[in-house]
Formats: C-alpha cells, structure tokens, sequence
C-alpha cells in the first residue's frame, strides 16, 4: 500500500475498487471503437478520491492495457501493417515522452480553448466526408512524412493535453494515407498505446502510478478492448463512424464544461 501511502489516498474500498473495473472494461471497449475511454475512465478515478496527477498516471496504466490488447489484435488479423508505422511509432513516442515533460512547465489554457472547435470539425467531417468508407483511398504523404507531421504533433498533444487524440489520429489517417476507417482506427490504436507508454514510463518514475488500482482496471481494459477490436474488425464503417462522431461531440463538450 506505499503508492497509497505516498499519494496521501487512502486504500480504496472494495466496492469502488470493483466500480472502477466496470467502468474500464466498458472504456476499453468503447475507446477501441471510436478512442475517448479515459473521458470515462479519468473522471471515475477522481470521484474514486485519486489526486489529479495520480489519477492521470493510473489512466495511463489502465489505458495501456486496452490499446495494446486492440493493437494486438488488429495486427493478428491483418488490419495493419505495423512495419510501415515505424517511424510513427517512434515519433509518437517521443512526442509524447515531450509533452508529459512540457506539462509539468506549461499551462494547457490555449489548448482548452482550441480543441473543442477542432473536435466539432473532426465530426462533421467523420459524419459528411464522402472519402470515410471501407475502401481505401490515394496517400497523400509517406509513412515517413506521416510520422513527422502527426505521430510527433499527435503524441505531444497527448502527453500533454490529451482529450480526443483519437479523433485525431483516426482524422489523419484517413487524410493523409488514404486508410478507410477500419485501418485508421487500428493504425490509431497502435499510436494510442505508444502514446500511452510514453506517457506511463515518466509518470511511473515519479511514482505517480497508483499500480493497486490500475492493474485491476487494466484487466478490464483488456476484456472490453478485446471486445470492441472484433466488433471494428466484423462491422467497420456502419459501427465506427456513428460512434467516432459522438466521442468527438462527447470530448468537446466536456472540454468547454470544464472551463
């Protein structure tokens, strides 16, 4: 119980302990589908009484089991080919591993005013874009170029800010490689556990990781996104689209509550 101990929360209760768990199997299945899981997640750990900062490392925590368990399965069954997301992968990573240093420095007032404005974009063009399908369209930049211009930026935000990275992942890979929306939303879960990672491995070092708490949910994590990969992966277009335009509504509007 020292992570307890050193955060100043107590042990948590059985009960809520299990609520938590509940509540990571449906954000595992849901942020597998469209992304958004933590906008359920990270508000149960801070009603669960976690400090703002230990409940943003234990989302980390949590979080990574559902994106490793959707990207795995994405792979195993050919939706990605994770050799060409090379250099996004890397740029990702260090994108985010920089903003999770930027954060503790800087303020995120700019980035609360800007996201919901581009999250409300991002939907109306999910819900009207007629390149969004089951097919895949003409790349208009390399993997390499990808990498540069979205896996750093992307990941920064994450680590940073990171309400709707999702969104935006899912958004450029349909821009900027051609992926149908199927693709892109395996493409993004792969970023998103890098992201993640990224993210994890300085927050651990800090000792900011309530681990009791975030192995349990991670479980959880791993059933649901198991669950949602396999519901992408049989219905594509028809399940994707409809959701990635709620979570995105979803984010927005939490985002500008929150102000």
């Amino acid at each position: 119980m020292r992570a307890f101990a050193e955060s100043g929360v107590e042990a948590l209760p059985l009960d809520t302990l299990l609520v938590l768990v509940g509540v990571a199997g449906l954000a595992g299945l849901i942020d597998a589908i469209a992304g958004g899981g933590g906008l359920l997640a990270l508000p149960a750990l801070l009603w669960a009484g976690l400090p703002p900062v230990h409940a943003l490392a234990t989302n980390k925590l949590q979080g990574s089991f559902g994106t490793m368990t959707a990207s795995y399965n994405f792979i195993r069954r050919g939706e990605i080919d994770l050799g060409r997301l090379r250099v996004p992968v890397l740029m990702t990573f260090l994108g985010s591993a920089s903003g999770t240093l930027a954060v503790q420095r800087l303020g995120s007032e700019l980035l609360n005013q800007m996201v919901p404005v581009l999250l409300i974009a991002f939907a109306l063009y999910f819900l009207f874009s007629p390149r969004i399908g089951d097919q895949d369209a003409q790349h208009r930049v390399s993997h390499a170029m990808f990498g540069l211009l979205v896996g750093f930026t992307v990941g920064f935000y994450d680590g940073f800010f990171g309400p709707g990275t999702g969104s935006f992942f899912a958004a450029a890979f349909v821009l900027l490689l051609g992926y149908n929306l199927r693709r892109a939303t395996a493409g993004t879960k792969v970023l998103n556990f890098t992201s993640n990672i990224a993210s994890l491995i300085f927050f651990a070092f800090a000792g900011k990781v309530i681990w009791q708490v975030g192995l349990p949910m991670g479980l959880a994590q791993m059933a649901g996104a198991w669950v949602g990969s396999h519901l992408v992966i049989r219905h594509g277009t028809r399940l994707i689209r409809p959701l990635l335009v709620v979570v995105s509504l979803a984010i927005s509007l939490k985002v500008l509550l929150s102000d």
